[in-house]
């Protein structure tokens, strides 16, 4: 019998977060310009989806010694759901229905993932994904959605049965702040030995653990990032939107008058929209900053197949308080500099893994913590930058969603793909019930941006022609 795979303690960590008001499902929309009927996704997901043993796996005792097992009642069909969108049946209903499944849980008993596909969506198809984190990070899983096109499918990155055993391992990360107390021990014992014959190796590991030991105490010691309306009590209704595509070389060029990098770029962009949305609002707002969460990838490029979650965390103090848009690029860039030379996203790892083994109760009150930091969590993840296809049939594009704990009620996402990148928003519709206007503000400000620091000239198109989605 085969023993049972339990899952790392980063994992768990995010098997537990789940809430009604905020569930722990990483959402996503890929858009087809042509149809897909639902045989041809089944057939596709059984040829480049489920090789991967995780996506036929359930998760046992999940408040206990959560582990892994082979879901014995296995049916795509209880995975793979044809829908249709009520109306006109266009963009705007497909984001409502977006909105709507991001509301309901993922059911425990089965592996946790399920799919819809609107067959008839302007012409083409649309598929809606959701997938729990604990099954992985963004850039695992966007690893695991490329496998489903033409150009970036390969059988030969499926675990082989010899690695199958090894994963749950692997995937666990460098730090384990409870399970690896002893080992930590006797680590520093032979790094004591090292450093009696080489000096600077001491001096090198004092300053990394400072650097871990200041991120943690930030942690602690960070105030409530409250006095905006985008925090409150949240309910179980969800939002979703997207913004039309913006020209990423446009987003280039703006970066290279200023000597900043395309994220820096956007998020400044971010800071401006979310400034739009402060002083739309009918209640008065005199915050100088919004506090963000930012997820920071820390998975090696060799192991992008590998499943399970391998990121850190970082918080931003977005400047929405400073009036130009240049002003509030070149503050998210000296930010973003400081943070990249800190060991927070590493810490913050640390703690995830530990809070995995600990009672769920103590994760909750630190979970609650954290999320009490922020008003928002954010990610720009790199999509491919060629066209793909399903099947033959061109992926228009992709939008994926960043899920959001405890008390955060509004995630943002940005996402590049085939030369363009689109800003998505998913919030609390209570709390934010108009984040179209967030959308409205991020296009605005990334528009005076260009009029700021691109000549006319060499500006134009200021976007790519808009697509009907």
């Amino acid at each position: 019998m085969t023993p049972p795979e339990p899952l790392s303690g980063v994992d768990a960590a995010w098997l537990r977060m789940d809430e009604p008001t905020n569930l722990m499902t990483i959402t996503g929309v890929l858009v087809l310009d042509d149809p897909m009927d639902v045989d041809t996704l089944k057939a596709l997901l059984e040829e480049r989806f489920l090789g991967f043993d995780r996506f036929r796996q359930r998760v046992r005792d999940p408040e206990g010694s959560p582990h892994w097992e082979r879901d014995p009642h296995f049916d795509l069909d209880r995975h793979v759901h044809r829908t249709a969108l009520p109306g006109a049946a266009g963009t705007e209903e497909l984001k409502e229905r977006v909105g709507e499944r991001m509301s309901e849980p993922l059911d425990r008993e089965k592996p946790l993932w399920e799919m819809d596909l609107v067959e008839d969506y302007l012409g083409g198809s649309a598929l809606i994904v959701r997938l729990h984190h604990c099954i992985g990070d963004g850039m695992a899983l966007l690893q695991v959605l490329l496998s489903l096109t033409d150009e970036h499918f390969d059988p030969g990155r499926f675990p082989t049965a010899e690695d199958r055993g090894l994963l749950s391992g692997v995937v666990q990360g460098a730090l384990h702040t409870v399970r690896g107390t002893v080992e930590a021990g006797r680590r520093l014992l032979r790094e004591g030995a090292k450093s009696l014959v080489r000096p600077s190796h001491a001096l090198r590991r004092v300053k990394q653990g400072l650097s871990f030991g200041a991120a943690l105490s930030k942690f602690l010691s960070l105030p409530h990032d409250d006095g905006t309306p985008l925090k409150g009590e949240l309910g179980v209704k969800q939002r979703a939107t997207w913004s039309a595509p913006l020209d990423l070389t446009r987003v280039k060029r703006i970066g290279a008058v200023v000597d900043a990098k395309v994220n820096d770029v956007l998020l400044g962009a971010v800071a401006g929209a979310l400034r739009y949305y402060l002083t739309s609002r009918p209640e008065p707002t005199d915050a100088e900053t919004v506090r963000a969460l930012i997820p920071v990838n820390l998975r090696p490029p060799e192991q992008a197949f590998e499943l399970g979650n391998r990121f850190g965390l970082v918080f931003l103090d977005l400047p929405v308080g400073l009036d130009e848009p240049l002003e509030r690029v070149l503050a998210v860039k000296q930010r973003m500099d400081t943070l990249k030379g800190s060991a927070e996203a590493v810490a913050a790892l640390s703690v995830l893994e530990g809070l995995g083994y600990l009672p769920l109760s103590v994760e909750d009150r630190a979970v609650r913590h954290f999320s009490n930091r922020a008003s928002a969590v954010m990610t720009n993840v790199p999509g491919p930058q060629e066209p793909l296809h399903m099947k033959g049939r061109h992926v228009q594009h992709v939008m994926p969603w960043v899920p959001r704990a405890g008390h955060v009620g509004l995630g943002v996402s940005i996402f590049s793909y085939d030369g363009t990148v689109r800003l998505g928003i998913a919030s609390d519709a209570g709390l934010i019930p108009d984040p179209d206007t967030i959308i409205e503000g991020f296009e605005r400000e990334f528009d005076r941006l260009a009029d700021t620091l691109l000549p006319a000239a060499e500006d134009a198109p200021k976007r790519p022609p808009p697509t009907a989605n």
